[in-house]
């Protein structure tokens, strides 16, 4: 009978393929929403990601922050290094269910920047935790 449960859930879940994804499609969204904030330079739209305290790293700049000291640090950090593309050389999970993205941010001013993020989900939602452009 238990046999006959499983089974019948597994073969649910061929009708439903979205069921079993949810969680992925959550957190590729978040990411390609917060690639795309940098890549137009959007401070605000970043730090919507933001928990109550984030882990930043600009030059000039390391630490643990409140939201709203991150978002005036990387509006700064962007108003003297104007993004141009992101180009993401890694991602993937972490064990935690935690996603990592490293990647080279191009500037229009011709400068280039190792970034890496950081997000974690918490109570369901996930949040960019930690920020660094070296």
């Amino acid at each position: 009978m238990y046999l006959l449960h499983v089974l019948s859930f597994v073969f649910l879940l061929g009708f439903f393929p979205g069921a079993h994804a949810e969680v992925k499609d959550d957190a590729d969204e978040a990411v390609n929403d917060i690639i795309e904030a940098i890549e137009g330079g959007r401070a605000r739209d970043i730090s919507a990601f933001f928990g109550s305290n984030v882990d930043l790293a600009t030059p000039g700049a390391e630490g643990t922050y409140s939201r709203s000291h991150a978002e005036m640090i990387v509006r700064d950090f962007f108003s003297r290094n104007s993004p141009e593309t992101l180009q993401v050389t890694h991602r993937g999970p972490m064990r935690d269910g935690s996603v990592f993205i490293s990647g080279r941010l191009a500037t229009k001013e011709g400068k280039n920047y190792r970034c890496h993020i950081l997000i974690k989900k918490i109570s369901g939602e996930y949040v960019l935790h930690q920020l660094k452009f070296e």
